[in-house]
């Protein structure tokens, strides 16, 4: 039994010491790897710093989220489409931007240089042939959309972050059903984590009816996987000529209804050539999710009648994309603003290039404006945010807190003519980490629309000013402080 003993002693203090040498080799790696992605300063000291002050802990921290995918390409796009034909149009645009042949609103070629980067950064080309709808809150897009889904005849491709099971959930996955059983081709994409996996009775549902269905990056334990790379798009397109993408989800708790906490958000319906566009992030999707190759071709792809004269670019970003196209847009949006610039989000988490943008422009004198929540739906994530408050103060930026409920919308507005409705959020992780989707639209009708809401939300908000947020208690200064030091992992 001693020698039993001794043995086992003996055999845990070279297990020991294995472990531990391995785990310092892992270190060395991870910090030769680290010294040579020239990252950011600030943040190669940070990742350092956890690995050597948090053992273990740190180490999976630079792992999970220090990875830059962007470069890695862990996310294949190839195979995918004609990627060559689409390659060639942008550049036949790119020529015709550069000779102003390609837009013939005067007001428009003033923006030229948001269109040229989106052809560049994200080969999102430019579509004329659009009639664009605004959709305020979610039961004026569940009115628009069920009627829409209704009337497809060949196909139906939806791609959604959150699709609950509840009485909307229920509404939504029943037509899909109904029209697949009618011989309509219906794709579903979920995202695991937003979606907690997708309910057993749709799953019952949709496999009976014959909707193909997959999740995005599927996850064991989705109410503990909160990691980065999560599908974060809501797209929906119909037989090719009618889109749907915004910020609603597919849930209850976007529909206003008595005696609910109140849902501002808004959407967008798309009639038109951008639905192309469209229709490319979701098969670019689809085949990552199911391997199955959808052709480019004129079943998805059909001749549109003329429909209308707006301008619009569909830029989709994330880890497959090899520049934070949407953020470029953004950024460029704001440093050539002349007059205005008008931001809704529920979250304010900017990196370094976009508060240096908005402080810019508010010094330059541009009517810099921006509501999010009094009240946030995540406390950390909220108190990140206003710790970024007395930099935008100080700058002259105009904030106002909603009180009128949850304000999820995700759109900019800027000189009455350039406008954005998407998916993503002013902050890190929408910027870089998940997929998003935005329609960047060139057009003075839908601005001003927008510039009426946005009027309409402030109405229900307080103003935030400089002298009084300077007096706010030490306690809540730390606490936003401590925040912000996690920004670019929220």
């Amino acid at each position: 039994m001693e020698e039993l003993r001794t043995w086992l002693g003996v055999a845990w203090q070279y297990f020991y010491l294995t472990v531990v040498i391995g785990y310092y080799v892992l270190i060395l790696i991870a910090v030769i790897k680290l010294l040579l992605e020239n990252k950011n300063p600030l943040k190669t000291h940070a990742y350092l710093l956890a690995m050597v002050l948090i053992p273990v802990v740190g180490l999976l921290i630079y792992l999970i989220f220090g990875q830059d995918y962007r470069r890695h390409k862990m996310f294949s796009r190839k195979a995918a489409i004609d990627q060559a034909r689409i390659d060639r149009y942008v550049e036949e645009q790119l020529q015709l931007a550069s000779l102003d042949e390609l837009i013939a609103n005067h007001r428009v070629k003033e923006k030229k240089q948001i269109i040229k980067l989106l052809l560049s950064n994200n080969r999102s080309f430019l579509t004329r042939n659009n009639h664009l709808s605004l959709l305020i809150n979610g039961e004026n897009k569940l009115a628009e959309l069920l009627p829409a889904l209704e009337a497809a005849r060949d196909h139906i491709h939806i791609e959604y972050y959150i699709f609950d099971h509840d009485k909307t959930g229920r509404q939504v996955a029943e037509v899909l059903a109904r029209k697949a059983r009618e011989g309509v081709a219906v794709r579903f994409i979920y995202d695991d984590v937003g979606t907690s996996h997708i309910h057993k009775s749709y799953k019952k549902l949709f496999d009976k009816a014959g909707v193909k269905y997959h999740p995005f990056m599927p996850v064991y334990l989705p109410r503990l996987s909160r990691a980065n790379y999560r599908d974060h798009r809501k797209i929906v397109v119909i037989d090719g000529h009618t889109a749907f993408t915004g910020g609603i989800n597919i849930a209850d708790r976007y529909i206003n209804q008595p005696g609910r906490p109140k849902w501002r958000d808004t959407h967008l319906k798309i009639v038109g050539e951008a639905v192309y566009s469209l229709q490319i992030v979701f098969m670019l999707n689809w085949y990552f999710v199911s391997g199955e190759k959808l052709a480019f071709s004129q079943q998805y792809f059909p001749d549109l009648p003329p429909v209308g004269r707006q301008y619009i670019q569909v830029a989709a970003s994330g880890p497959d994309s090899d520049w934070a196209s949407i953020m470029q847009a953004f950024f460029m949006a704001i440093v050539t603003a002349k007059e205005q610039v008008l931001i809704t989000t529920p979250y304010f988490i900017p990196n370094e290039p976009i508060l240096t943008a908005l402080s810019t422009a508010a010094l330059s004198g541009v009517d810099v404006q921006i509501i999010f929540p009094f009240k946030g739906d995540s406390a950390i994530v909220h108190a990140a945010s206003m710790s970024y408050m007395k930099e935008v103060l100080e700058a002259g930026v105009k904030v106002f807190l909603y009180t009128g409920g949850f304000i999820h919308a995700k759109t900019i507005v800027v000189d009455g003519l350039v406008s954005s409705v998407g998916t993503a959020n002013m902050d890190y992780r929408s910027f870089d980490q998940n997929f998003e989707v935005n329609a960047f639209i060139y057009d003075e009708q839908i601005a001003g629309q927008l510039i009426e809401q946005f009027e309409a939300d402030k109405q229900h908000c307080v103003p935030l000013h400089l002298n009084r947020w300077q007096q706010r208690p030490v306690r809540r200064r730390l606490a936003e402080s401590a925040a912000r030091l996690l920004a670019p992992l929220l």
